[in-house]
């Protein structure tokens, strides 16, 4: 198996301390697990990044259709696991008190999926509109796209409102549009269709059949048990001290000190992969081959 490249995780830290912060009894189950898998692949990867990501060659041409699966939970390096942890944190616990639990764990292994096939499906598009092959060969890896659908929700039960993206006010329900161009125009390296790929199937579950699909798919196995307005359990009550694990920022302020940082590291290392990305190119992956996967 091979193993991360020597060296402090200062972001796996990072990430451990937030979560004690607020306190594992704080944190719902599914949410909690959720961080756990993808803190464990991080550190026990089955297999290099090169071989996890997810592109239309390798899926459809090569038929691995095993990556829709591991994609998701590998992450390029440890700061693009703490940064997509942390939001899976704030978002998991918003959502999962809302939804229940095992409609919240239905409505992320959907997700994980989907968000990858509509992925795919975008990439593909794009290669034969535009004629360039090499949109099959981009391989993306990373939770962001599910993130990003998941955003789509936490905006759809909470409407109204704005939130403070790079010190300009934007209405909650141009939230994630506003992020998905922020991103990409401050961290190029990051996938532009991974994302979207995540906010279109945030929509379809909003705004389209996904849901009404994915209940009629619980009803006929037996996968009643869930609560889509809520329930007034244990989780009902916010952690006392949830504000702590980001020191009382916002998801937006978390996002705006994320692509500050991001500009101050492409300044001063013109070598380093991009820090928080969903996106590997051929010449990443070749890299990250030869490089940041050897065996130890």
């Amino acid at each position: 198996m091979q193993r991360r490249s020597r060296g402090i995780n200062t972001g796996l830290i990072l990430l451990l301390s937030q979560i004690f912060h607020v306190g594992i009894n704080n944190i719902p189950p599914v949410t909690l697990a959720t961080l756990a898998l993808n803190i464990w692949f991080f550190l026990n990867p089955q297999k290099p990044l090169y071989s996890s990501c997810l592109s239309v060659e390798k899926c459809y041409q090569q038929k691995d259709w095993q990556r829709l699966l591991l994609s998701p939970l590998h992450h390029a390096d440890d700061w693009h696991l703490y940064f997509n942890m942390a939001s899976m944190l704030w978002k998991g616990i918003n959502l999962e008190r809302r939804l229940g639990s095992r409609w919240f764990a239905y409505v992320i292994t959907a997700f994980s999926v989907l968000t990858g096939v509509v992925y795919l499906l975008l990439q593909f598009a794009v290669a034969e509109f535009m004629d360039e092959p090499d949109f099959k060969r981009s391989c993306a890896v990373g939770f962001s796209g599910v993130l990003f659908a998941l955003k789509v929700l936490n905006n759809h039960y909470c409407p109204g409102g704005f939130v403070n993206i790079l010190g300009f006010p934007v209405p909650n329900r141009f939230a994630c549009w506003v992020e998905l161009v922020a991103i990409h125009l401050f961290s190029p390296g990051t996938s532009f269709a991974g994302h979207l790929a995540g906010i279109l199937v945030g929509l379809m579950y909003t705004q389209g059949p996904l849901k009404k699909i994915m209940e009629a798919c619980a009803g006929s196995s037996g996968y009643q048990d869930y609560y889509p307005h809520g329930r007034p359990d244990h989780y009902e009550e916010a952690p006392r001290n949830y504000d702590t694990y980001t020191a009382g920022l916002s998801e937006e302020e978390q996002l705006e000190r994320a692509l500050q940082a991001s500009l101050w590291d492409r300044g001063n290392t013109r070598n380093s992969p991009p820090p928080y990305g969903f996106h590997l190119s051929p010449e990443e992956m070749r890299r990250q081959r030869l490089h940041r996967f050897d065996s130890q």
